[in-house]
């Protein structure tokens, strides 16, 4: 067990009434009122969570998710009541809307992946004939997705959203609303770093009548992002873009024979290159956010954050 990374917990916290655990966040249920989200240094790959955990990495996720969502409070309310530890944040329990909002200013990705094979609607959306892998839309699209409990996000499109009632159009209006100013918000937050921001999901939730952003933003999990230099040379000669993601991690697996297919085996993970998926994180996080990146005490991870929250939760119930 890797004492200074968080892999799996088991905490029970004053008032808990459940726990959800996805590929990377531990959610806690506090009274029906509040949700604890530990983002655990688990790291995940082809829908795989990979053995071991990665030193800071959730430091890493959730110090971004807290800069971004301040950065946008006056778009949208958010769902952060306080960051209760370097790993951890403490929020409001929203109802969430069954609906991703993606949103995408360049031909990356899935986007890419459907107009190659021919298609020039994603969600009902039309693309543009003659473009190229990783060009810029004239303007963002927002492609949604359904929020499946059980298996991959399937596409969907607005028409079908309101068809099937899945959100009101009252409320999607203003999803489809903050979806594009908190785009164009990131996109200059971005570009003052050096960075374009390429595409991005968003999910919302309610409370009554109000509408909050929920879960992470502009991270490099729920994120993609090109640097921005030498981005025209590099179309201009059909070269692939310069990423800032942790596609790297991806590449390592491929090249060691590992895609998450059926019979294939995780290659071992060395310390070293441990140490190198914790060192490109914390790289990841200073070139996203402009800011030095302080290492918290990993002396005793699990106890660290039990002391934290427990004390955050007394306070807030």
């Amino acid at each position: 067990m890797q004492a200074n990374a968080i892999k799996e917990t088991t905490f029970n916290f004053p008032g808990q009434k459940s726990l959800y655990k996805g590929k990377v966040r531990d959610v806690y249920n506090i009274n029906d009122e509040l949700l604890v989200m530990v983002v655990s240094d688990r790291i995940s790959a082809f829908d795989v969570v990979l053995p071991k955990a990665i030193p800071f990495k959730g430091q890493v996720l959730n110090q971004i998710a807290a800069k971004f969502l301040k950065a946008t409070e006056d778009i949208v309310p958010n769902w952060v009541i306080e960051v209760a530890d370097p790993s951890v944040t403490i929020g409001r329990k929203c109802e969430p809307f069954k609906v991703e909002m993606v949103i995408r200013g360049y031909l990356s990705g899935h986007a890419w992946r459907e107009y190659s094979e021919g298609k020039r609607m994603l969600c009902g959306v039309p693309m543009p004939d003659g473009m190229k892998e990783n060009d810029k839309f004239p303007q963002p699209i927002i492609t949604p997705t359904t929020k499946a409990s059980v298996g991959h996000d399937e596409d969907i499109s607005r028409e079908e959203i309101l068809k099937q009632g899945i959100v009101s159009e009252a409320d999607y209006i203003k999803l489809e609303d903050y979806t594009r100013k908190i785009f164009q918000r990131g996109t200059e937050i971005a570009a003052k770093m050096g960075l374009i921001l390429v595409d991005t999901k968003y999910e919302f939730g309610k409370v009554g009548d109000q509408i909050y952003l929920i879960d992470e933003i502009h991270t490099p999990d729920s994120s993609r992002y090109f640097y921005k230099e030498g981005y025209e040379e590099r179309q201009a000669k059909g070269e692939k873009q310069k990423q800032l993601s942790k596609e790297f991690v991806r590449e390592w697996l491929i090249a060691n024979g590992f895609q998450g297919k059926d019979g294939q085996k995780v290659p071992e993970m060395t310390d070293e290159f441990i140490e190198q998926i914790s060192n490109r994180y914390i790289e990841l996080y200073e070139k996203i956010t402009g800011d030095k990146f302080v290492k918290s005490d990993v002396s005793d991870v699990l106890k660290r954050v039990e002391k934290n929250v427990t004390k955050a939760i007394t306070q807030l119930v």
